[in-house]
């Protein structure tokens, strides 16, 4: 037996946007994203951006004001030749306190709402960015860090744009003024109480390069997280049929253990600046105190309301000096995900239509490769594959798995670009062609039927939004799904859950057959479209589409027997190549070609079932006893 070894068991996550962990801490105005998040966020929302700063500066003088009044309040109360400015002084407390709250009202709802416009706005260029790229950008992508980028990037591209404008303005400037009143009232022991500013930029210092390496975790926890539910839900079916409740509940454990802990580390290290500063401040007020009992210079000739002015101002700088120092930590934390959500818009776009793109021209919709080579990573699909598909006709594509029929509908509906060669309709490449055009001109029925979270009716004109409800019947009609939709509760206004949930998957295909049939598009892509369905309804929608392949390029992907009986031409592919093209009859002729031998081994039992193949016409013989 094989020996199977066994990888190490901590391998890295292979994600094509991952950069290197860079834990070096470059001063913030040189660090590319937050200047690109801050750019664009401030371009966008500057008039509100602009009314919150002024209100934080309102804000910001109200609080310098409030200490400022404590000289005033102080003396009013305490020395006699003041007593009759008390009205006064009340008043203009009264009006300081009220200007600040509408002021600090302003604030917040004004920053929310930029707030807001700054999520939905990046969430939808990160959407239209995914929207506008090739099939195989996802194949090397997990969908649980794609979400995890939209959400959690455009949420922390708000949070650092409203950190910095809080900080370097509303604390920046409330700092500033309660510093004012300080030196205006006592500039000797002001100079006192900020001799500590220098260390705590250097405490703070020592913590960025751990609160990088801890930002980064957590996100990845996160989106592991993410990554465990949609399994969850997306394969249950296995989960119970393998009793593998205990292994998902395990991993989902670890995952939220992890997530927890990397969120209780980055707690820590920013929770570390609150004793930090509260150590400073205890010994700048302490040196304060000291400096005070042996009367400094100025202090002597000071009345009690300017001493508690300054005290006032001395402890009411604490909170926004605080929040200053701990803003480069927040920031870190976000330009993670801010890091990750412009590695997706950065990300090159491969399949961008050209300007001087034209519609593809109308008529017989005929499809031509021409010398098309194309793989995946390493791996090679198609190798200067040439072949032209007729107009009008049925094709039928069968072979060994991953020869490259699959890859040839994607190369059909521009899902991928060829590496080499071209891929045309009606003459026209594909690259230089409109998408709307493009998207007219095809259809596709996928064995793996996908649908959305709506209602039928919705589903069915996914395609073609200007259809009547006639049309939408009558295609339904076709694909032998009216009389069960109308079986349904709400007939096609049903929701049908995600992708389809609610029913069974002979339903679901019977639904993706009507959507095609109801596009009307000039090529019809089958691949295996009556895999789900059971005999009956195979034969019914078989008979449904002979009918809608007249006058339609209709290529089939076949695995079944009764998918070829009607096709023009059968072509069988192996390697990336098409080993043998004809009709059916010609390749049942070649005792020795690859095609009978397929026959010979996949085809004979369905013979058997349907009955016995005329190799002349192709065709089923009826059962009689002698056959």
């Amino acid at each position: 037996m094989a020996k199977i070894e066994t990888p190490p068991k901590a391998q890295p996550k292979f994600d094509p946007d991952a950069e290197p962990l860079d834990t070096k801490r470059p001063p913030l105005w040189k660090d590319k994203n937050l200047r690109r998040v801050l750019g664009a966020n401030l371009k966008q929302q500057w008039k509100r951006y602009a009314v919150a700063a002024a209100a934080m500066a309102v804000v910001a003088s109200m609080t310098a004001g409030t200490a400022y009044m404590m000289r005033f309040i102080v003396d009013a109360m305490t020395l006699p030749e003041y007593k009759d400015q008390v009205l006064t002084v009340a008043g203009a407390v009264a009006a300081i306190f009220i200007v600040k709250g509408i002021a600090n009202y302003v604030q917040v709802v004004v920053m929310a709402e930029a707030g807001f416009r700054i999520v939905s706005n990046q969430q939808t260029l990160i959407f239209n960015k995914l929207l506008r790229q090739s099939i195989d950008f996802f194949h090397y992508r997990e969908s649980s860090g794609i979400v995890l980028r939209v959400t959690r990037g455009a949420a922390a591209a708000r949070s650092i744009t409203e950190t910095v404008i809080n900080s370097y303005v509303r604390d920046l400037l409330t700092l500033l003024g309660l510093i004012g009143i300080m030196l205006y009232h006592q500039p000797v022991l002001s100079f006192a109480a900020l001799a500590v500013g220098p260390f705590a930029l250097f405490g703070v210092g020592g913590l960025i390069k751990r609160s990088r390496l801890l930002s980064n975790q957590e996100l990845s926890a996160m989106g592991d997280i993410i990554k465990i539910v949609q399994e969850t839900v997306a394969g249950f079916r296995i989960i119970k049929v393998f009793s593998a409740e205990r292994l998902l509940s395990e991993r989902m454990n670890k995952a939220v253990n992890d997530t927890r802990e990397r969120s209780l580390s980055f707690t820590r290290v920013n929770a570390l600046t609150s004793p930090m500063m509260d150590s400073l401040s205890g010994l700048a007020i302490a040196g304060i105190v000291c400096l005070s009992a042996f009367q400094v210079l100025g202090m002597e000739r000071s009345t009690p309301g300017e001493i508690l002015s300054f005290i006032t101002a001395l402890l009411m700088a604490y909170e926004p000096a605080k929040r200053l120092m701990s803003t480069r930590l927040q920031i870190e934390r976000n330009l993670a995900a801010v890091s990750g959500m412009y590695q997706l818009l950065d990300a090159p776009e491969t399949l961008t239509e050209p300007e001087d793109a034209t519609d593809i021209p109308e008529g017989t919709a005929t499809i031509q490769f021409n010398g098309v080579c194309f793989g995946y990573g390493k791996r090679t699909v198609l190798n200067d594959l040439t072949h032209t598909f007729p107009a009008q006709k049925i094709t039928a594509l069968v072979g060994p798995s991953g020869g490259g029929k699959s890859t040839m509908f994607s190369l059909m509906l521009r899902l991928v670009d060829p590496y080499q060669g071209d891929v045309l309709i009606n003459g026209q490449t594909l690259r230089s062609a409109t998408n709307t055009s493009l998207r007219k001109s095809l259809s596709l029925v996928s064995q793996d039927t996908f649908l959305f979270s709506a209602t039928i009716m919705e589903n069915l004109r996914i395609g073609r939004n200007d259809a009547t409800d006639d049309d939408v019947i009558a295609a339904a009609k076709v694909a032998n799904a009216h009389e069960f939709i109308m079986d349904l509760p709400y007939g096609y206004e049903t929701e049908i859950g995600e992708n389809g949930s609610f029913l069974s998957g002979g339903q679901k295909q019977r639904i993706a057959i009507a959507r095609a049939v109801l596009k009307r598009a000039p090529i019809l892509l089958l691949d295996e479209a009556t895999s789900a369905l059971d005999a009956t309804s195979e034969e019914l929608v078989r008979d449904s589409l002979e009918k809608i392949a007249k006058g339609v390029t209709m290529i089939v992907i076949a695995h079944r027997l009764s998918s070829i009986l009607t096709a023009d031409q059968v072509c069988y592919i192996e390697g990336g190549e098409i080993k043998e093209n004809g009709t059916l009859r010609e390749l049942l002729d070649k005792k020795d070609g690859l095609f009978r031998a397929l026959y010979d081994k996949q085809f004979r039992e369905a013979a058997m079932e349907y009955g016995p193949v005329d190799i002349k016409s192709g065709n089923f013989l009826a059962r009689t006893p002698e056959n």
